[in-house]
């Protein structure tokens, strides 16, 4: 029985027609689409300057390890502020809470362009810089991840999830294509400015859209810590919630440090600058588009799409590891895209149809903050190892660890099965 297949109809009753959801089905909502395309426009100005950061701070420094602290000063402050992102999305007006967040990310976003249009060029100051942006992401998160699925009706979850890790991923794809050109031509003040111009467009979405969920009426009240202490025990009994944030753990530990490594192997080992830094962030994202028609239907079971991308995604950096050269590094790079993509993308929508939504933002704070921790910690360990025994090593290490990974979630197939569940009703 595919995941998406309700319970049989009694002997002698006409069974009810079951609704099948697609990709874009969540495009039904006219909510949905206004801030589904508000993001798109927004999250591609963000890759600007995800791009642009490792880059100036690889030329500054020369360094990998470099390339990591900038990706962990975003990530790190990010995952600290967790619990009070959480808090704040089942406290207050999810929309509300976005708005704030998203103009403040835009005011950094300003001021990073100002500083480097006026020749600033300390590593320390970019590393600030970033560490408020990871502090003011960290906070916005949660209202996000809780936000979307109120702009849909339940049923449509499973596409409304997936629909937003495409705009992500379509966005990672523009993005850096973009980035590359702009990068190659008018220079990194030029994409942190961009960045800052596009806020404007989730910012108009967010003034006209609005959510249909009910505000949570119980665990309000508790205090930062003790709501997340809540929501911890939460997941603590409901199992494929915590099978489901532990594979995104270690996709992010193992395998999400391959953005990092995509400007390092562009310059140092396939000699192609910038132009070659925004082509394999781009076949990232181009990756995740193709795979997005399957990871938004409910045609597979979770199980059965988590396992196989984790193989997938092993394969693709081992490949990109070894290749002689650009094309066949973009080629690998695109495979990896489209796995992680339904690793990522899966096991949210595991939690999101799991997971009560008086418990929803504390719970996807939790999520967010163990997949953000991960994702640092991988990257300063991958590019402090870099330096050490070489990029084509590391990545080739870390791509055999998803593939253990992989063996061992297989050797336990009832565990994984547990991703499968749709126990949807809020307690």
């Amino acid at each position: 029985m595919t995941a998406g297949t309700g319970p049989s109809a009694a002997a002698g009753d006409s069974p009810e027609p079951v609704e099948r959801v697609t990709l874009t089905t969540a495009f039904q909502s006219k909510d949905y689409r206004i801030f589904w395309l508000g993001a798109l426009v927004s999250n591609a100005g963000s890759w600007l300057q995800n791009i642009a950061i490792p880059f100036v701070l690889f030329h500054l420094t020369d360094s990998a390890l470099w390339v990591g602290l900038g990706t962990f000063s975003l990530a790190m402050p990010n995952m600290l502020v967790g619990p009070l992102g959480g808090a704040l999305a089942d406290r207050h007006d999810r929309r509300r809470v976005l708005m704030v967040t998203q103009f403040t990310m835009a005011l950094v976003a300003a001021v990073f362009w100002l500083y480097w249009a006026f020749d600033g060029r300390s590593r320390w100051v970019i590393l600030a810089l970033t560490s408020i942006t990871g502090v003011v992401n960290g906070l916005n998160i949660p209202s996000w991840q809780a936000f979307v699925p109120g702009l849909v009706p339940r049923r449509h979850l499973t596409s409304a999830i997936t629909l937003n890790s495409l705009q992500f991923n379509a966005a990672r794809a523009i993005g850096p294509a973009v980035g590359g050109v702009v990068l190659a031509t008018l220079g990194p003040s030029w994409a942190f400015g961009l960045n800052a111009l596009s806020f404007g467009f989730v910012l108009a979405a967010l003034q006209v859209v609005r959510a249909r969920y009910e505000r949570p009426r119980d665990g309000i009240r508790l205090g930062v810590i003790s709501g997340f202490v809540d929501a911890i025990d939460y997941i603590k009994v409901n199992t494929g919630i915590l099978i489901a944030m532990v594979v995104a753990v270690l996709v992010g530990f193992f395998g999400n440090p391959l953005t990092q490594f995509t400007v390092i192997f562009a310059e140092d080992i396939f000699d192609r600058g910038a132009m070659g830094v925004g082509l394999l962030s781009a076949s990232l994202g181009v990756g995740a588009m193709a795979m997005a028609p399957i990871a938004g239907s409910d045609r597979w079971d979770r199980s059965f799409l988590v396992k196989w991308a984790l193989f997938a995604y092993g394969l693709s950096i081992i490949s990109f590891a070894l290749s002689p050269n650009i094309v066949f590094g973009a080629m690998a790079i695109l495979c990896a895209g489209g796995a992680f993509l339904i690793c990522v993308s899966v096991t949210n929508t595991a939690v999101q149809v799991i997971v009560s939504d008086r418990m929803r933002g504390r719970v996807m704070a939790a999520r967010v903050m163990s997949f953000t921790a991960s994702y640092p910690i991988g990257s300063l360990l991958q590019g402090a190892l870099a330096d050490v025994i070489g990029a084509r090593q590391t990545v080739a290490f870390a791509g055999s660890a998803l593939l253990v990974t992989a063996l061992v979630l297989v050797s336990k197939p009832e565990r994984l099965q547990l991703l499968d569940r749709y126990d949807t009703n809020d307690e």
